[in-house]
C-alpha cells in the first residue's frame, strides 16, 4: 500500500491509470478495497483517466483522527491536502453516500481540489441523516461513556483499521474519553436535519456557491437512507449541475443490502461499475479535453 503523509496523518492510497484525475470516496467506513470500488476505478482508467482509491482517515490502513467539526469535514481537507501531494488537483471529485457528502465538502471547502463533482445515494431526509449520526457515533460515545477508550478500541466497528494498522490502537488508547465523547457528540449532531443544511456540514449557500461542474445521480424513491428528493434538492442548489437516472432500478440499496446480509454479494457497491460510461461521457460533455488551459 502507498502512503503519504497528510496533516499529519498517514494515508493510504492507489493510484490507477492515465489522464484525466479523478478521486473515488465509497461510503460508510469502507475503504478503498470496498468491493465494487476498484471495479469502478478500473472502468475509468480504462476510459483514459488517472483514478485514486484511497482509504479516508477512520477506515482502511489509514490512521484514525478524531479532530474537526465533523468526521466528512476531517476527511475532506485530508483528500484536498492527498491530492495536492500527488499533483492530481483539480480532479473529478465523485463518491457515493458517505463519499459524495466527503466530495461535496472537498469542493465547497478546497475550491482548487475540484475540477468537477459526481455524486450519488446522497444521504438526507430526517430519518437518513439521524441513522447515519447513530451509525457513525453512537456505538463509540457509548463505550468511551462505560469502558473508556479500551472499549472504544475493542469495537468491532473498529476492527479493521487496527488490524490493518495496529498503531490505531494506541491513538485510540492515547485520547482522553471525555475529549473523545465531545468529539463524537459534535459529530454526531452535525447530522440533525436542517433547514439551512441540506448536507451536514455544509450550509445551502455554500452549496450554491459551489460552480463546477456537477452530475446527480437521482436517488431510488424506495430508499429511506438517500432520499430521492435530497439528490433533486442537491441538483437544484448547485448552479452547474446536472439530474440524471441512475443505472439501476429502484430497489438498487435494497437489493445491495439483502445481498450481503445473505453473503450473495460482498458490498453494497458492487454495482457501481455501471456508473463509469454515464461518467465519462458527462465528463467529455462538460470538462474541457484533458491537459487544455
Amino acid at each position: 500500500m502507498a502512503t503519504a503523509r497528510v496533516n499529519g496523518l498517514r494515508v493510504g492510497y492507489e493510484v490507477i491509470g492515465e489522464g484525466r484525475p479523478w478521486a473515488l470516496t465509497p461510503g460508510g467506513r469502507e475503504g478503498r478495497d470496498a468491493p465494487g470500488l476498484r471495479e469502478l476505478a478500473e472502468a475509468l482508467a480504462g476510459r483514459g483517466n488517472r483514478v485514486l482509491l484511497w482509504d479516508r482517515p477512520n477506515t482502511g490502513g489509514s490512521d484514525v483522527c478524531f479532530e474537526g467539526d465533523s468526521e466528512s469535514a476531517m476527511q475532506a481537507d485530508v483528500l484536498a491536502g492527498l491530492l495536492e501531494h500527488l499533483d492530481m488537483a483539480p480532479a473529478v471529485i465523485a463518491g457515493g453516500s458517505g463519499g459524495a457528502r466527503v466530495s461535496l465538502l472537498t469542493a465547497s471547502r478546497h475550491p482548487g481540489a475540484a475540477a468537477g463533482l459526481a455524486l450519488w445515494w446522497i444521504s438526507g431526509g430526517v430519518y437518513g441523516l439521524l441513522s447515519v449520526g447513530m451509525h457513525y457515533c453512537a456505538g463509540s460515545v457509548q463505550a468511551a461513556w462505560k469502558g473508556g477508550m479500551e472499549a472504544v478500541a475493542a469495537l468491532p466497528e473498529w476492527a479493521e483499521v487496527i488490524e490493518r494498522n495496529p498503531a490505531n490502537r494506541q491513538r485510540f488508547l492515547d485520547q482522553d474519553p471525555r475529549r473523545f465523547i465531545a468529539t463524537m457528540e459534535r459529530w454526531l449532531a452535525v447530522h440533525c436535519p436542517s433547514d439551512e443544511a441540506l448536507v451536514p456540514g455544509m450550509s445551502d449557500a455554500e452549496a450554491r456557491a459551489l460552480g463546477v461542474p456537477a452530475l446527480v445521480f437521482r436517488s431510488s424513491a424506495s430508499d429511506i437512507h438517500h432520499r430521492r428528493e435530497t439528490s433533486e434538492q442537491v441538483a437544484r442548489a448547485l448552479p452547474n449541475a446536472r439530474l440524471v437516472e441512475p443505472p439501476w432500478g429502484d430497489g438498487e440499496w435494497h437489493e445491495r443490502q439483502a445481498a450481503r446480509t445473505s453473503g450473495e454479494a460482498p458490498g453494497l457497491f458492487v454495482r457501481w461499475p455501471l456508473l463509469a460510461p454515464t461518467l465519462q461521457k458527462w465528463s467529455e460533455d462538460v470538462l474541457p479535453s484533458y491537459g487544455e488551459a
